[in-house]
């Protein structure tokens, strides 16, 4: 388990003359020394075959060594550590720190910038590092927390939540699509109607409760006034959209898609870039629409769907019960079938949101829009 000794000339597991003891990982993760034979002859045939040579005798290895910082964010500073390195430093978390910061990670030879989201508190130092040209991995709370776990990290401060950040953002691939800043700037304009929407479902349930008319007609008012603000504010970012070439295509192969509207179509372009780059079972899972196991042993748990981008869901499942009931042929089989099998209308109505994305994934990865089914005949 800790030490593998490879057999030697004779096919003895002894170390012959000349062998070299190597550091190896073991099955376990436990480090060991694997004892690769000399460049000798080998008469028997039992040299290690796992160990190459070149024709000088020495391994043909590559090595990229890539320098990770980590970053912990507040909203007046930011705390930096690099990965197996002593340098820990703090800026203000304002652009004269950014500049200071991208200085002096550009110093120490730092390539690629972990951080944690915080809120948007993140923002403007991932785009200003960014614009330096370091790759920056925005991590979720959750993925940073588990790592912690995993390698019994209990105490916490800023400094060390870097170090952690640090540690966890250098066993991270680089994601496969890069991000697009018009969208991310899009995104903001869309959390901002969607907050609108959460304002005018409170005044409308307020309104139920309230009898004095002079207050009901403040009420509506108000509900009037928000709802002309959403509307003038879809029209611009629809606008907005459809002024770059790529993303107007990506929108109208998303609005051929029978139960997609605008509004809809919007959240599904501006909240999942992926989209038509990945495969269903990712769409899915990163809308928080994927069932997820629950099974131990005998047990075998309800499915459940979990995490995942809350909005983009929230979007999607409002669409789905105006798509299930009247606008796509195949959610309305869809949702028809799973209520007859005895399923709940929540749970048939997030499948049918799951479709959606999924009908929405197919017609932007082909590039065709949607086409009805031919009715049998």
């Amino acid at each position: 388990m800790f030490r593998e000794e490879w057999p030697a000339a004779a096919c003895i597991p002894r170390q012959a003359a000349g062998d070299r003891i190597e550091p190896a990982l073991s099955r376990f993760w436990l480090p060991r020394s694997e004892i690769a034979p000399a460049p000798s002859s080998d008469p028997d045939g039992c040299r290690n075959n796992l160990v190459r040579f070149t024709r000088q005798g020495s391994r043909k290895m590559t090595q990229t060594n890539i320098t990770t910082a980590g970053i912990d964010t507040s909203k007046a500073k930011l705390d930096i550590a690099v990965h197996d390195r002593p340098e820990r430093w703090q800026v203000a978390n304002a652009p004269a720190g950014w500049r200071a910061l991208a200085a002096n990670l550009a110093r120490t030879g730092v390539t690629r910038v972990g951080i944690e989201a915080t809120g948007g508190y993140e923002r403007g130092v991932v785009e200003h590092l960014r614009a330096a040209g370091l790759t920056v991995l925005v991590l979720q709370p959750i993925q940073v927390k588990a790592f912690g776990r995993v390698h019994l990290r209990r105490a916490k401060n800023d400094a060390l939540d870097a170090v952690l950040i640090a540690a966890c953002a250098a066993t991270m691939n680089e994601p496969r699509i890069a991000p697009d800043q018009r969208l991310t700037e899009l995104a903001d304009l869309l959390t901002f109607i969607e907050q609108i929407e959460e304002d005018i479902a409170r005044l409308k349930i307020r309104l139920e409760h309230i009898g004095e008319p002079r207050l009901r007609r403040m009420v509506v008012t108000d509900i009037a006034r928000l709802k002309a603000r959403r509307l003038a504010m879809l029209r611009f970012i629809a606008k907005q959209l459809r002024a770059h070439h790529d993303l107007a295509a990506r929108l109208e192969l998303v609005l051929s898609v029978p139960g997609i509207g605008e509004r809809t179509a919007l959240a599904l372009i501006i909240r999942m870039p992926e989209l038509g780059y990945i495969s269903r079972e990712e769409a899915s899972a990163l809308a928080g629409l994927a069932p997820f196991d629950d099974d131990s042993g005998k047990h075998k748990g309800q499915r459940h769907i979990s995490g995942g981008r809350g909005r983009l869901r929230r979007s999607l499942y409002a669409a789905a019960l105006p798509a299930a009931f009247r606008w796509n042929k195949a959610l309305i089989s869809l949702y028809g079938r799973l209520i007859a099998r005895g399923k709940a209308h929540n749970a048939a109505l997030i499948a049918c949101a799951r479709k959606l994305l999924i009908y929405a994934n197919t017609v932007v990865a082909r590039g065709t829009p949607w086409v009805d089914s031919a009715p049998a005949t």
